[in-house]
C-alpha cells in the first residue's frame, strides 16, 4: 500500500511519499498550505501521480507527549485535506522531525537558504519512515 506523508505547517506542507509496498519513505515536494487545504491542481497533481491510498499526517506533540493548540491546529487541517481528497487520515508523531532534517540536510553541505525548501519534505519523509517501521510485517500479522 502506497502512503502519503503531510508535514503541514502555517505557510508549507512537506510531501513524502513510500513506495508500493510501504516500506520505504522517500520525500517528494513541498507546496503552500492553501493549496493544499483547498486540494488545488498542484496537490491533486501530487496525488494522481503517486495515488497514495493513505495520508499520514505529522502530529506536533510536546516532548512529554502532550497535545497543544498547534496539535488541535493541525488536526482539523488534516480532517479537512483528507475529506476534500477522499483519502483517510491517519496521524504520526512528529517531535523532533524537522530538526533532524536539518540536521541531515546540513550533512551533506546545504546552507540554511539551500534548506529553506526542502527541510519540511525531509522531515515528512523522516516520520512517515518511522511509521511504516512500526507497523507490524506480513509475517508478523500471521
Amino acid at each position: 500500500m502506497r502512503v502519503m506523508a503531510l508535514d503541514i505547517g502555517e505557510v508549507r506542507v512537506g510531501v513524502a511519499i513510500s513506495d508500493p509496498a510501504g516500506k520505504v519513505a522517500s520525500p517528494v515536494a513541498v507546496l503552500p498550505a492553501a493549496e493544499v487545504r483547498s486540494c488545488a491542481r498542484t496537490f491533486r497533481r501530487v496525488l494522481d501521480d503517486w495515488e497514495p491510498e493513505l495520508l499520514v499526517c505529522g502530529l506536533p506533540k510536546s516532548l512529554s507527549g502532550e497535545e497543544g493548540s498547534q496539535a488541535k491546529r493541525i488536526r482539523a487541517f488534516a480532517q479537512e485535506v483528507s475529506a476534500s481528497c477522499g483519502l483517510p487520515c491517519v496521524f504520526a508523531d512528529e517531535r523532533l522531525s524537522s530538526r533532524e532534517a536539518k540536521r541531515s540536510l546540513r550533512a551533506e553541505g546545504l546552507s540554511e537558504k539551500e534548506m529553506r525548501g526542502k527541510v519540511d519534505m525531509v522531515a515528512a519523509s523522516l516520520f512517515l519512515q518511522a511509521w511504516l517501521d512500526s507497523r507490524p510485517t506480513q509475517n508478523e500479522q500471521q
